[in-house]
């Protein structure tokens, strides 16, 4: 039997399961996600593992549907003249899951410990906080290198762990020196967090299993599910099935257009459409032949049907322009759009260096298993090619094996079809994790850029205090990176969820979204209704 076919199977054991584990009245939340999901906020920065964070950690601040910080573990904050030292007052009254009060400590612990592992979201904080000061129980201050005008927004990643928990659990010796494994193993299938659900379970290739945090700081409305599950499959026929035997609640968002006119067809469910800041790239490798010249990069970006894509296979998304969706605070509307225009991608291709021979020369190209509708993308893409004498070898490539495969200049392709939304809501956030050095070894960098003058440029705008310069020089960036096409930019995503309208209220499909990925997963935020529910399996 098949690996897909097994896994397939257990996923339907997951819903047999869940049929039997909802009790008379609890309330339930179950949703479907791309696997796999890491839980330790150091490891951890996909969709599904930023919807975890957001349910298990709490942070010093929270967004708002406008993507700005409101207080939360943070009562208030002062920063230095200079912008260089913040601040940070905390609330007296947070307490981890175990009971053990939320302190300065671990604040300092957290953001140690991001730092030093530098995976997941750490890239925020690396190089950056150069130290991390407990002044007093409840207060804490953070020194920067330089001026880093985001920084309050980054924020939203630093998910605060439990100090005396993570060390309790460590392992020695480990890759961290004195820290040994800093309590990654334990943190694989454990939370340490303060927020309003708690891990009951996670079996780490099928599903994470989370319960409502009785002693939660922040009120949880009463119609907030009991338990939320995470359960990890995008395939079609399964999701139609589990939405059809109300099963499932929120569907992952990767599903083909006929599969969610499908769904959409079952008495009670709705399909949520909102722009969540995220966007679609084919990344080409510009460090590996023949994606490494410029000129066959700008051909192939000319002869693409964008038009097609965005009509028929992602339909509602509109085409990027450059690589910040507009939607992003810092986009600049006058970057230059490409368009199908394959007399200009046949002048590109003569300029390059490749022209004279490709007809010995492959353009591998990966697209996500996971997500059917990324095929339909690939091969368009491979039809447009051919057009212009390109060949192109189309490959369906797990989503693990991807973000390994990414970790290596060697084994990246010449293209990956990757969607990828800011980190905190602001252009500058796009533009370090698509296109800084420092990203290249990551699932959101394919380019392998590494270019100077580029991170030059970035660090400079990532260091101007004032919000108005700082969006000027995002700008000069955005025409920057046009201007070298490392990346065919598709479309900003519009995200599509199928729900069950007619038992839960989300906000997000109301029309509340918060433009930060996994925070519009807030479970606290979602309403569950079982006597509706059983309402439409009895046919009421």
């Amino acid at each position: 039997m098949r690996r897909g076919t097994v896994f397939v199977l257990s996923v339907l054991a997951l819903v047999a399961f869940g049929l039997a584990a909802w009790g008379e009245g609890e309330r339930v939340l179950r949703i479907t996600f791309a696997w796999p999901t890491y839980i330790d906020p150091a490891i951890g920065s996909d969709f599904s593992s930023s919807s975890a964070f957001v349910n298990l950690y709490d942070t010093l601040v929270y967004p708002d549907v406008n993507g700005n910080p409101q207080p939360h573990v943070a009562v208030k904050w002062e920063v230095s003249e200079d912008g260089t030292v913040w601040t940070f007052y905390l609330r007296d009254d947070v307490y981890f899951h175990d009971g053990t009060p939320l302190t300065a400590e671990d604040v300092k612990f957290s953001m140690d410990r991001i730092t030093t592992i530098g995976q997941g979201y750490g890239f925020l904080f690396v190089d950056r906080v150069v130290k991390t000061e407990v002044v007093d129980d409840y207060t804490v201050r953070f020194y920067l290198k330089e001026p880093f005008g985001p920084f309050l927004t980054t924020l939203y990643r630093l998910y605060i762990v439990n100090k005396d928990l993570v060390e309790a659990n460590i392992k020695r010796p480990g890759p961290y020196g004195e820290w040994g494994d800093y309590g990654t193993e334990f943190l694989l299938t454990h939370d340490a967090g303060s927020g309003p659900y708690m891990v009951k379970e996670f079996r780490t290739e099928e599903e994470l299993v989370m319960v409502k945090n009785p002693d939660y700081w922040l009120p949880i409305p009463e119609e907030a599910p009991d338990m939320v599950r995470f359960i990890g499959t995008t395939e079609p026929a399964t999701i139609r099935t589990m939405m059809a035997r109300r099963e499932l609640e929120i569907s992952d968002q990767w599903q083909p257009q006929e599969a969610w006119e499908a769904l959409d067809a079952i008495e009670g469910v709705d399909i949520a459409n909102f722009f969540s800041s995220g966007a679609f790239y084919l990344m080409l490798h510009t460090r590996k032949p023949p994606t490494d010249d410029i000129h066959f990069r700008r051909a192939m970006a000319w002869a693409f049907d964008y038009e097609t894509v965005i009509r028929d296979i992602f339909p509602g998304s509109v085409q990027s322009r450059g690589p910040v969706p507009q939607i992003v605070p810092g986009a600049d509307p006058t970057v230059f759009q490409f368009h199908r225009d394959l007399d200009k991608a046949k002048e590109e291709l003569q300029k390059s260096k490749y022209y004279d021979q490709l007809d010995q020369i492959e353009v591998e190209y990966h697209w996500i298993a996971e997500v059917p509708d990324e095929e339909k993308v690939a091969l368009l893409f491979m039809a447009n090619m051919a057009e212009i004498g390109i060949n192109v070898k189309v490959v369906k490539v797990p989503w693990m094996s991807v973000v390994e495969e990414m970790a290596d200049m060697e084994t990246s392709p010449n293209i990956v079809s990757v969607f990828v939304a800011p980190h905190y809501p602001e252009a500058g956030s796009i533009l370090e994790s698509r296109y800084h050095s420092s990203s290249a070894p990551t699932w959101e960098q394919n380019e392998w850029l590494l270019d100077e003058t580029f991170d030059k440029m970035l660090e400079d705008a990532l260091a101007t205090v004032d919000r108005e310069e700082r969006f000027r020089k995002y700008a000069e960036l955005q025409h920057y990176i046009v201007d070298l096409c490392p990346s065919i930019f598709l479309f900003d995503q519009v995200e599509k969820h199928a729900y069950q309208a007619a038992y839960i209220d989300w906000p997000a499909a109301r029309g509340e979204v918060i433009p930060v990925m996994g925070y519009n997963m807030a479970a606290r935020f979602i309403k569950v209704y079982p006597e509706k529910r059983e309402a439409l399996l009895k046919g009421g």
